[in-house]
């Protein structure tokens, strides 16, 4: 029954790769949006420096507050920062203290168990008002396959990670399906209220009301996926949105400028933001042969074999059918760039893509970057013969294979 929300959540990257990126918005930026539909949450403000940190803390209203470091990444509270900070979020109890934690974590970098080792740079904080909550609950808006609709996903067990809750307790996940065009009525979202244990009418009907306003967001900015983690009733009695974890389509963008204008590079892989500026579908992996292939199927299949040979894809790189000279050899910079690359493997079907663009792009690559690694080609398809010849009277250290089997194992062995 939970597929569906695994599913929408971000698989392993290699497993995604192929698939466009799906936007994702910090935290301070996913509370305005809330609050610009009428959902509540706790009051909270963004800074962007140490100083400004301070300021907002003095002007609050407030001396009990929560710093938040802004990194998209899970885990941050038991994260630990580059510079020996423990944890990405903190309770503090004056201005100065919070000058004290941002001047901590703003230029720093973050590490948690999403980030990897690397880390990933924490260019703000946010500051909100602490509320104490009685009850957490677990709301989400999600594409289910299942229903080959939208659905609303709650449990009133939120504030832990769910899909332990779904594996522990099945039951406790109540789905409910939304008509796409009509989205909740106020009697469906106030019966799911009541299944959740909210008691009271006044209770019911703001629980309610954040739910058919969730569901609002997902249609009207073109959502992936909406995730709150945790809903609670606070101890004063208010139905707030306590966190938020927004994904959007890539899709959309044409019509979404506002939303994708939140976009923060700073927290993607470099090599991944160069790679999509030239259309190119790249993910950055751990290993040391650097692959372009064209297809994302094929290029899944590649990892598989290398992997079966003993190797390990230092990427995904699908050039797609549409690809030149000129992106490939873009496609090479990018390759090159990885100084854990100790091979190169370039596994080649040409259906629409034509093996003599590859090998065109290969050969200007390799003159022009002075390609120093070993570099193995495999080419099958349209204008085979004339790539093969294009690579032969090119005189460079290119190694031709016909057998996916033999290039990737050659590969793998040029990688040790």
């Amino acid at each position: 029954m939970f597929a569906m929300l695994r599913g929408a959540r971000p698989l392993a990257r290699a497993v995604s790769a192929g698939q466009r990126r799906h936007l994702s918005i910090h935290e301070y930026q996913s509370m305005k949006l809330l609050n610009s539909y009428g959902i509540p949450t706790p009051k909270s403000v963004a800074a962007h420096t140490p100083e400004e940190a301070y300021q907002v803390a003095k002007n609050f209203g407030t001396d009990k507050l929560v710093i938040k470091a802004q990194v998209l990444a899970g885990g941050r509270g038991k994260g630990h920062f580059d510079t020996g900070l423990q944890g990405g979020v903190h309770m503090v109890d004056s201005a100065e203290q919070a000058k004290d934690f941002a001047s901590k974590m703003i230029g720093s970098k973050l590490i948690t168990k999403q980030t990897g080792a690397g880390g990933r740079i924490c260019n703000a904080v946010m500051l909100a008002e602490r509320r104490q909550p009685e009850h957490e609950y677990y709301v989400a808006v999600l594409n289910d396959r299942t229903t080959q609709g939208v659905v609303l996903v709650a449990s009133a067990q939120g504030g832990m990670n769910i899909e332990e809750v779904a594996a522990k307790d099945p039951s406790a996940i109540i789905t409910t399906p939304i008509d796409f065009e009509k989205g909740l009525s106020k009697p469906e979202a106030i019966a799911i209220a009541q299944k959740l244990g909210f008691k009271d009418e006044q209770t019911q009907s703001e629980a309610a009301d954040i739910f058919i306003n969730l569901y609002r967001i997902f249609k009207e900015k073109d959502a992936t996926q909406i995730e709150i983690n945790p809903m609670a009733l606070t101890k004063d009695g208010a139905v707030l949105c306590m966190d938020a974890k927004f994904g959007f389509d890539d899709n959309a963008e044409f019509r979404q400028q506002e939303v994708f204008s939140l976009r923060d590079i700073s927290q993607e892989e470099p090599s991944e933001v160069e790679a999509q500026k030239a259309n190119l579908n790249f993910i950055k992996l751990d290993g040391s042969i650097g692959c372009l292939v064209n297809g994302a199927g094929l290029a899944m299949a590649t990892m598989d074999v290398l992997a079966l040979h003993g190797g390990n894809p230092a990427n995904f790189l699908d050039v797609g059918g549409g690809a030149t000279p000129e992106t490939v050899k873009k496609a090479f910079e990018i390759l090159l760039a990885d100084p854990k690359v100790k091979s190169i493997f370039i596994n080649i079907f040409g259906g629409i893509m034509r093996c003599d663009y590859i090998a065109e792009g290969v050969i200007k690559a390799t003159k022009e970057l002075g390609l120093n690694i070993p570099l193995v080609v495999r080419l099958k398809g349209t204008k085979e013969a004339e790539a093969k010849q294009m690579i032969k009277d090119s005189g460079l250290t290119i190694i031709p294979f016909d057998s996916l089997d033999e290039a990737a194992e050659k590969a793998v062995q040029l990688a040790l």
